[in-house]
């Protein structure tokens, strides 16, 4: 049990070093992430700039006709 708990903690100290880039999500994983979550096509897809951040803004149409605006963070570093 203490190794287990031993190499979960050095797991998350490594993960926590790796740049936030190496977690970025590109705009065709989100859309394709987003449709699935929801059972719906993607309408349209984009990413914008807020700040510092860049998001990424998925419209899809639900089975029950419904459009819904979806937002996920891309969390790259890019300026």
């Amino acid at each position: 049990m203490k190794r287990n708990t031993l190499q979960i903690t050095c797991l998350i100290l490594l993960l926590s070093w790796l740049p936030s880039s190496v977690f970025a999500i590109t705009l065709n994983e989100a859309a394709r992430n987003v449709a699935r979550q929801h059972d719906a096509k993607v309408l349209s897809a984009r990413t914008i700039q807020q700040g510092d951040k860049r998001i990424h803004e998925i419209k899809v149409l639900t089975k029950k006709g419904v459009v819904k605006t979806v937002r996920v963070p891309d969390n790259s570093k890019r300026r």
